[in-house]
């Protein structure tokens, strides 16, 4: 015969104080888990859905995967364009995009300072950047810059020292917001574009650090890659933005191992602590335990109302831990070195919180309720 399903949930009542920190504990490690494994979930987010299959890269093969050192000659542009059959045009323009992208100091209003993502674009760059949409403002004029949603949060400011109207200041000159913009949360997010030929006149530079191009579909990408073969005078790469995308998915991927592993910790230490607090209730419940045992229950019906105890407060801590991760983390901006992204709560998230809350339930209340139930009844019975 099992004790009734009140049994275990007026016990919980009956030592408030002591349910109440058990409550915390058990909502703080699953906090701690949403927050790892939402940083994980946003950083690969960013990553996926930054690259466009028919986008090509074009930049210096020097440079390996790092497009911020690469330098090619600002014909490279045309000379891509005229040889290339592939590349989409509509109403005689050709989506071809030449960038000069650098990451340099960043002032903002209020002497903020930080590193940030520099792109100097022209007009074609929304073409061939189609996840890009101007969302206040408009697009650059001399002088003048759009910033990315995440800009901030890249640069450690406020969103208030970004908005339209203001003004920072980077390689020697103030530039004031003219728009901001949204990419669906790509990596371009995190950037602040100007005009092309401002930025090659304030770094006095006037080559580019890439082309992006956007290609018909069905046309393959290894034309392009054949181009900068043959045109070995040029020393250039081409590659998918998604597979460029993706290397960097395997760049970051000692950091998510890293991360799981801090889950994996962060979970050890919920348990242990689960364990010491369920000790902690169990031993002052030696005699109530006893008494059970003697009026005719057995242990397995008592362990179970134990453990249902435990699962009990962990639902209740996960539940909570959820809501304010839901309400509180989900789409907190981190700065990251590839940018800015994220912390994503999503599905996979709530399932892994809320899974490694219910077993810190059950495997917290397993070892101490087993130790109770092996001592002798008679002895228990005259425990203080």
């Amino acid at each position: 015969m099992l004790l009734p399903w009140e049994y275990g949930v007026r016990n919980l009542a009956r030592r408030p104080s002591r349910t109440a920190l058990t409550l915390v504990a058990i909502a703080t490690v699953v906090m701690l888990v949403f927050v790892v494994v939402g940083f994980i979930r946003g950083l690969e987010r960013s990553l996926a859905v930054s690259g466009d299959a028919n986008v090509v890269l074009v930049y210096s093969v020097n440079s390996e995967e790092n497009i911020e050192n690469s330098s090619i000659a600002a014909r490279t542009p045309s000379l891509l364009a005229a040889s290339l059959d592939g590349t989409v045009k509509r109403f005689g323009v050709t989506h071809v995009s030449p960038e000069l992208y650098l990451g340099t100091r960043v002032r903002s209003e209020g002497d903020t300072e930080g590193l940030g993502l520099v792109r100097g674009v022209e007009r074609t760059a929304p073409l061939v950047r189609r996840s890009v949409k101007l969302v206040e403002g408009r697009w650059p004029g001399d002088g003048e810059v759009i910033v990315g949603r995440l800009a901030a949060a890249k640069l450690g400011s406020s969103g208030d020292a970004l908005a339209v109207g203001k003004r920072i200041e980077f390689e020697g000159r103030e530039w004031n917001i003219c728009g901001r913009f949204a990419a669906g949360g790509a990596a371009y997010e995190s950037e602040v574009w100007c005009r092309l030929e401002n930025l090659q006149t304030q770094t006095k530079r006037q080559d580019l650090s890439l082309v992006a191009m956007l290609l018909s579909p069905g046309r393959l990408s290894a034309e392009v890659e054949l181009f900068c073969k043959e045109r070995t005078d040029l020393e250039l790469r081409a590659i998918r933005e998604t597979d460029y995308y993706g290397s960097l998915q395997q760049h970051y991927k000692p950091v998510r191992i890293l991360a799981w592993f801090v889950v994996l910790l962060v979970s050890g230490a919920g348990v242990f602590a689960g364990l010491n607090m369920m000790y902690g209730a169990v031993a002052g419940r030696t005699r109530e335990i006893a008494t059970l045992q003697a009026i005719g229950y057995r242990r397995r019906a008592i362990l179970l109302s134990l453990i249902q105890e435990g699962v009990l407060l962990a639902a209740a801590g996960s539940i909570l831990s959820g809501v304010m991760a839901l309400t509180m983390l989900n789409g907190l901006a981190v700065r990251f070195t590839m940018g800015a992204f994220v912390l994503r709560i999503d599905s996979v998230a709530i399932l892994i919180g809320c899974g490694v809350g219910m077993c810190l339930g059950v495997v917290g209340a397993l070892p101490p309720a087993l130790k109770a139930l092996r001592a002798e009844v008679a002895t228990s019975l005259r425990a203080v």
